[in-house]
């Protein structure tokens, strides 16, 4: 008779791997669980052509389909097939899916992983999300558990959501292999700064541009990511920025591009757990943000990795006092989250989530 323990089996849902923090997040957690305990996949409803992750030792299935709202039948044949412990889904319109399937599978935990703090998120969305963000508030109720990345977040849920707090677990989200310590030079005599993020409102480029245009000093600002080119250069423009920008559209070289800057700025008026602030400082490159929910105060630790201001006048503050005397040591600035986010201590987490989840023990 074999003692060998039966593996839990983990189906991880994502609409795509297309370069998202999601995405990447979910991907690296499957991949990286103790393959002795634990036998993890992925169900991707898109394509495999859009795959932007090396995904390596793990069980892949793309559903071909362009939209989540048309795959319901195949997530729902697949996962009937496949017979799993646990599924779990990222990112809101896919979690009300899920839940809605959860119906139908009785021996199986369903669990949805939240990416916003969504009372905040609203203010900064249009109608049509908002109508999806009190959709997804009531399918919460189907879910056997919700993991939130922040406190923040999970504050939020519990003031706004009527739902069982027992049913959420915080568990925040890992820093990647590629971000590690001293990647790359800073070469340039200029103090140059960086912000990497999607060109959407609720990630504030305008108060950054605002109070750049404010600075004492000569500069230089890098800004990674696609969207709406204007909520940038309009602005910068109006303020007689232009010539101090550099736009990159998209790199698969992001850590290249934190390490050879001074520091990241961030200018979002709400975040989920901002993985690019987190991986700004795992390569040594400090952070200047604006206060606000979703994370940033549990990342940033005041004058060790970066500092969080409560207000323009003290964001410009900030940054003109960093030009004089520039106060961060790399080493120390990474060591400060690899020590709290590091691969082994956040996937550890979800492995004894899991077990609790498999084995209805509490969750935390």
């Amino acid at each position: 008779m074999s003692n060998s323990i039966k593996k839990i089996k983990v189906i991880f849902v994502l609409p795509s791997l297309r370069a998202g923090g999601a995405e990447r997040v979910m991907s690296f957690i499957a991949s990286n669980l103790n393959t002795q305990e634990f036998d993890a996949s992925l169900l991707v409803v898109g394509f495999k052509k859009d795959q932007a992750f090396d995904i390596q030792n793990l069980n892949v299935t793309y559903l071909n389909s362009q939209r989540v709202s048309r795959a319901v039948f195949k997530i729902a044949k697949h996962i009937r097939k496949e017979k799993p412990d646990i599924v779990i889904s990222a990112i809101g319109h896919l979690n009300v899916i899920i839940s809605f399937i959860s119906l139908f599978f009785y021996r199986t935990k369903f669990v949805g992983r939240e990416t916003n703090v969504k009372s905040i998120r609203k203010q900064h969305e249009k109608k049509r999300f908002k109508i999806k963000l009190n959709l997804h508030k009531y399918s919460l109720k189907y879910l056997d558990a919700v993991v939130c990345q922040s406190q923040d977040m999970l504050d939020d849920l519990i003031t706004h959501d009527d739902i069982d707090e027992s049913k959420f677990v915080v568990i925040n989200n890992p820093i990647t292999d590629q971000f590690t310590l001293n990647i790359g030079q800073i070469d340039s005599e200029t103090i140059n700064y960086i912000t990497v993020g999607a060109l959407h409102p609720r990630k504030g480029h305008d108060r950054i541009l605002k109070a750049l245009s404010k600075l004492d000093h000569d500069f230089t600002y890098t800004v990674v990511g696609s969207g709406d080119k204007h909520l940038v250069f309009d602005i910068a423009s109006q303020l007689n920025l232009i010539e101090k920008i550099h736009h990159i559209k998209y790199t698969k070289s992001v850590e290249v591009e934190l390490a050879k800057h001074k520091v990241f700025l961030n200018g979002s008026y709400v975040e989920g757990f901002p993985n690019s602030i987190l991986e700004s400082c795992a390569v040594g490159t400090p952070v200047v943000a604006f206060n606000a929910p979703g994370g940033i105060s549990e990342i940033i630790e005041h004058g060790v990795n970066g500092y969080v201001a409560s207000s323009e006048k003290e964001f410009v503050n900030y940054l003109n006092a960093i030009n004089i005397s520039y106060p961060f040591k790399r080493q120390v600035v990474s060591e400060s989250v690899t020590k709290k986010y590091n691969k082994n201590t956040i996937v550890s987490r979800y492995e004894t989530f899991f077990k609790n989840l498999k084995f209805s023990r509490p969750l935390v």
